[in-house]
């Protein structure tokens, strides 16, 4: 780190040096220009020496040849600074310098980010032009304070008919979609997207395929939700560091429009792939893997992350995020952890989309943990009423289907699998329909009244 002495900087200032003032505040906040050298490259983790930078410090490395590289600082090591860099390595050498950019990083939000594609660090790449002036924000922020949290008292109408009835869904809070690959979940999230009564949609796509970012935003967004929708992409060929930051950005620019009063849904997709970039992050740079090879910094990041959604004094983020399952099993390390941090969650059945229900919403087996908070005692009827023929009718589904049930030996049975074809109907809806909450509920008063 080389020092740029305060004698320098006044005699390049002579008019500012004059005041005590001025050179109080020049040795304050321009006391030093900050570089180091590259020593060391090592899975994926550039060690540079001379650089005693703060975590998440962002630094830029002077490629001799190629344009500079982003590269924030995640670690260090025997008195050397560790970076995770956000884009290729390639024509980094020893001996390339590296220099402080900023101490943290941060972004514009404003308004005009409405319908807008950007990328990990904010930038836009949907070529719609440039940004113009927002406020700036930092993408890394601590949780809102417990005490400071609003009540959940509010419920937000989602447009699909089974989650707004069964798993009621209220402003500020978080709910996890569990779901193995192919089941509809994106199909859902748009449906969600388009279909909310929230004022802003946040959209964050961590881990994407290439052809499926496009895919989601003109199939399953739309012109109608993409143009009340902010998306953040990072791909799957991306850096680790820019899967990372791009779910920071998306929480980041949400939190921006809470504080000002407005009712926010966040939907980001994939949790699982956050968990993964930081497992990534985390043994490249030494941690020793626990939980089925797991870095602890994975379960504390992962925590941290989803208590940013939420109520605030000003505003609220409803927070939906998408938990990758390998078939139907919903107890492996992140999906097990991610349950005990959200306040619910909606399980995506692999047989029920084979059988052509969608949304593949497995009702027995979803929860919202504050439905009770948000339904009157009529409501809350006619959804524990709807479930209990479905239960029934689960309890002895092997029976019925081998056939070794005989019809009228079991009235509540009869009267399930009588029921089961029109709760099936009711669960059912179009990927373009949007229905109204009091239409939702009318229609399961008549379902289960009859």
């Amino acid at each position: 780190m080389t020092q740029t002495p305060f004698a320098e900087i006044a005699s390049r200032l002579p008019s500012l040096a004059k005041s005590s003032d001025w050179n109080g505040a020049i040795q304050r906040f321009i006391p030093y220009r900050v570089q180091g050298r590259v020593c060391l490259l090592q899975g994926g983790i550039i060690a540079v020496d001379g650089l005693p930078l703060a975590i998440g410090s962002v630094t830029r490395i002077l490629r001799q040849g190629h344009s500079p590289l982003e590269a924030e600082v995640i670690g260090f090591d025997k008195g050397r600074t560790l970076l995770a860099a956000l884009d290729s390595l390639e024509g980094v050498r020893a001996g390339d310098p590296v220099e402080l950019t900023q101490s943290c990083r941060s972004i514009k939000v404003s308004e005009e980010l409405c319908g807008r594609v950007l990328d990990a660090t904010g930038t836009p790449i949907d070529h719609a032009g440039s940004m113009g002036s927002g406020r700036r924000v930092f993408c890394e922020a601590p949780p809102v304070s417990p005490l400071s949290r609003k009540p959940i008292r509010t419920g937000l109408s989602t447009g699909v008919r089974s989650i707004d009835t069964l798993l009621s869904v209220g402003q500020g809070q978080r709910l996890g979609i569990f779901s193995a690959a192919g089941v509809g979940k994106s199909t859902l999230l748009g449906m969600l997207a388009r279909g909310t009564q929230a004022d802003y949609v946040v959209i964050g796509l961590i881990g994407e395929r290439g052809r499926e970012v496009r895919d989601f935003l003109e199939n399953d967004l739309g012109p109608q939700g993409q143009a009340r929708s902010i998306t953040v992409v990072a791909t799957s060929d991306q850096s680790a560091s820019k899967r990372i930051l791009a779910a920071k950005t998306a929480t980041a620019i949400a939190e921006s429009l809470r504080d000002q009063g407005k009712s926010v849904l966040l939907l980001m997709d994939s949790l699982t792939r956050f968990a993964t970039a930081q497992r990534e992050i985390g043994l490249a740079a030494g941690e020793a893997p626990t939980t089925r090879g797991y870095p602890t910094s994975v379960f504390s990041s992962l925590s941290h992350l989803v208590e940013r959604a939420g109520n605030s004094a000003r505003g609220s983020i409803t927070a939906i995020y998408t938990v990758l399952v390998e078939g139907d099993d919903n107890n492996e390390p992140i999906s097990d952890a991610v349950r005990g941090f959200l306040d619910g969650h909606i399980v995506l059945s692999k047989s029920l989309a084979d059988g052509g229900q969608y949304p593949a919403i497995d009702v027995l087996r979803s929860l919202s943990r504050l439905q009770h908070q948000l339904l009157d005692p009529d409501q809350i009827a006619l959804a524990n009423e709807l479930r209990k023929w479905l239960s029934i009718y689960d309890e002895h589904r092997e029976l019925i289907q081998i056939g070794a049930y005989r019809s009228g030996s079991n009235p509540q049975i009869d009267r399930a699998i009588a029921i089961k074809p029109r709760i099936e109907g009711f669960l059912a809806q179009s990927r373009d329909a949007i229905m109204p909450w009091d239409d939702s509920w009318e229609r399961l008063r008549i379902l289960v009244g009859s």
